[in-house]
């Protein structure tokens, strides 16, 4: 971030990637080359959306109307935005804010409404693989821990 602004994230829906990766999730980063990121705007497409499926939700230009709205004319992002708030879906976060979370992006802000109606739940296996994906994850970060205590002899852990 320091090396380009990356100054757009979309959240895609889940699905996106159905049925090549199910329970993926894709993201769309937006970022201009030579200039550091001083914030970063996030339009979640995937909270409050069905899931897309190849046959009976596909993905569509549809899907991305109000993004685009959102984003604006200019291609490297620096239009006239406007954070909707935390009942929006575009939502931009500073730099600072992007640190304190040790860089990760993936920023939920809304209430999923659509994983509150037990008839509106994604299928058990993209249950299950969106389950994986966050376990990997979470061992992938244990991983990165170890690797500290190990090149560090656990010092840090000891003051």
């Amino acid at each position: 971030m320091q090396d380009c602004n990356v100054h757009t994230v979309l959240r895609l829906p889940r699905g996106t990637f159905t049925p090549y990766s199910p329970g993926v999730k894709a993201n769309v980063v937006f970022l201009q080359k030579g200039l550091p990121t001083e914030s970063t705007w996030i339009f979640d497409g995937r909270s409050n959306v069905p899931g897309i499926t190849k046959k009976e939700r596909p993905l569509t230009h549809e899907h991305f109307k109000e993004f685009e709205r959102c984003y604006g004319n200019d291609p490297n992002g620096q239009g006239k935005r406007k954070d909707l708030g935390e009942e929006g879906r575009f939502r931009k976060f500073h730099i600072s804010e992007i640190k304190e979370r040790n860089y990760k992006l993936d920023i939920t802000w809304l209430r999923d409404e659509t994983l509150e109606d037990a008839n509106d739940l994604p299928e058990p296996e993209v249950l299950v693989a969106e389950a994986i994906t966050e376990l990997e994850a979470v061992v992938d970060d244990l991983r990165d821990i170890l690797a500290l205590v190990e090149v560090n002899g656990g010092n840090e852990f000891n003051e």
